[in-house]
C-alpha cells in the first residue's frame, strides 16, 4: 500500500503516525515545503521518500510530486493530510488521481456550516437556527426572529478564525463596514457548555473508538478576548451524547476518518445542539490526551484501521485527562519550575505551541491526568492563577 502523507512534519505530534503506518508494511511517501534535513529523525527513518515542494499551495506542485510517486511505486492508495486547513486540497487531489477516501463532491458538506446543517437535520440533532447572510438588511431580518446576541462566522472557514458575537445594532452595523467579502452565516447565540465527541471510523464507517471533551470556553471568546483555556477528557461518556454522535457519523459518512464534532449542552434544557464537524483529529495535542486517557496508542491503532481494519487492543477511558494552556500575555503567580514542581504527580506532559495555534491553544501547555477531578480542578486553578 502507498500512502502519501501531506506535511508529516506538522503539527509536531504527526509524526508518530508515520512509523506505525510503516511498522504495518505500508509505504509512507511525504509531501511538505520543509527542508529534509530538518525533519525530526524518527520521520526521515520512517519515509520511505519525502518530496519537497516549494509551497504547499501550489497546486501544480503538489500534482507534480505525486504524478512522480506514482510513476515510481504506482498505484497511491491512501493521501492525508489530517489539518483542517489542507482538508479541501486533499478532496482534490484525492479525485484527480483517483485516490480512496473524501472526494471533492463531499467536501462541501465537511467546509461548509450551512450544509453541515442539512446533514444534522437529517441525523435528527438539535441546531441553531442559521441563515446565510449578504446583506444588512437579511441579517435585521433574522435578529428580528433570534434576537440578539447572534454570532457571526465564515459559512467556510477554519476554527474561529474571524468569528464574532454580536450584540447589538451598532455592532451589526459595524461588522458590515468592515466584513471580508466571502459569505458568512449567522446563527442564534446558544448559552450552554461546548462539548466535543471525538473518534475514530473503520473502512465501513464503524465508530471503534471514541471519548468526549468538556472545554471551559469557546474558541471564539478564546481568541477575540486573547484569553487561556483548559478542557478535560471524560472518563464517561453521556449516552445520549454518543446516540446523536453516531447519527452523525452515519449521515456524514466517515469512513477510516478520525472525527470531531462540536456541540453545546443548552442550558436552559439539557440537550444536545450539534455546532460543527470537524473530519479530521482534534487539534493541539488532543490525540495525545487519548493516549493518556486509556493508556493506549490511537497512533498505531489509526494504522491498524488503515492496513487491517481492526483495533490491536481494546481500550478503556481511566483517567480525566486535562489541557492547560498559558499565555505569555498573562502575569501568572507561579512560574514554569513551580508549576512543574507542584504538579509534577499528575502532569504527563508539557510543551511550547506553535505560534500558528497559539492564539486558541495558548504559548505553553501543561497536561495532567488522574482518576481523582479534584485533582485536574486545583491543577487548572494553580497553573492560571493571575496576579492581581
Amino acid at each position: 500500500m502507498n500512502y502519501i502523507f501531506i506535511s508529516p512534519h506538522f503539527p509536531v505530534n504527526y509524526y508518530n503516525f508515520i512509523p506505525h503506518l510503516r511498522s504495518f508494511g505500508i509505504n509512507v511517501l511525504g509531501i511538505a515545503d520543509e527542508n529534509y534535513e530538518n525533519l525530526r529523525p524518527e520521520l526521515k527513518y520512517s519515509l520511505v521518500e519525502y518530496y519537497k515542494v516549494n509551497d504547499l499551495h501550489n497546486y501544480d506542485e503538489l500534482v507534480r510530486a505525486i504524478g512522480f510517486f506514482t510513476f515510481k511505486y504506482g498505484k497511491i492508495n491512501r493521501l492525508e493530510s489530517f489539518n483542517e486547513y489542507w482538508l479541501e486540497q486533499d478532496a482534490l487531489l484525492r479525485t484527480e488521481f483517483n485516490i480512496p477516501g473524501v472526494k471533492i463532491d463531499q467536501i462541501e458538506f465537511y467546509k461548509n456550516k450551512s450544509r453541515m446543517k442539512e446533514l444534522f437535520n437529517k441525523a435528527g440533532a438539535n441546531i441553531a437556527k442559521g441563515k446565510v447572510i449578504k446583506s444588512l438588511n437579511e441579517a435585521k431580518s433574522f435578529i428580528e426572529e433570534v434576537g440578539y446576541p447572534v454570532i457571526a462566522k465564515p459559512d467556510k472557514g477554519v476554527g474561529a478564525a474571524q468569528t464574532f458575537k454580536l450584540e447589538n445594532d451598532n455592532e451589526l452595523k459595524n461588522f458590515f463596514k468592515s466584513k471580508p467579502d466571502f459569505d458568512y452565516i449567522f446563527e442564534e447565540f446558544i448559552e450552554g457548555d461546548i462539548y466535543s465527541f471525538d473518534g475514530l471510523t473503520d473502512q465501513n464507517g464503524k465508530i471503534v473508538f471514541y471519548t468526549s471533551h468538556k472545554y471551559q470556553r469557546g474558541i471564539m471568546e478564546t481568541v477575540n478576548n486573547d484569553l487561556h483555556i483548559f478542557y478535560h477528557s471524560l472518563i464517561e461518556i453521556p449516552e445520549d451524547l454518543y446516540e446523536i454522535g453516531e447519527k452523525i457519523v452515519n449521515v456524514f459518512n466517515v469512513k477510516e476518518r478520525f472525527f470531531h464534532f462540536e456541540f453545546f449542552k443548552r442550558f436552559k434544557d439539557k440537550k444536545w445542539y450539534a455546532l460543527e464537524v470537524n473530519m479530521r483529529p482534534p487539534g493541539g495535542f488532543t490525540l495525545d490526551m487519548f493516549n493518556y486517557a486509556c493508556d493506549f496508542d490511537i497512533y498505531r491503532e489509526y494504522a491498524s484501521i488503515v492496513a487491517e481494519n481492526k483495533l490491536t487492543q481494546n481500550y478503556e477511558r481511566k483517567y480525566f485527562v486535562c489541557y492547560i494552556g498559558r499565555k505569555f500575555s498573562k502575569n501568572y503567580v507561579y512560574s514554569h519550575d513551580q508549576v512543574l514542581n507542584e504538579l509534577q504527580s499528575i502532569i504527563v506532559m508539557h510543551s511550547p505551541i506553535s505560534s500558528v495555534l497559539s492564539d486558541a491553544l495558548g504559548n505553553y501547555c501543561y497536561i495532567v491526568r488522574s482518576k481523582d477531578f479534584s485533582q485536574i480542578e486545583k491543577a487548572i486553578e494553580f497553573v492560571h492563577k493571575i496576579r492581581n
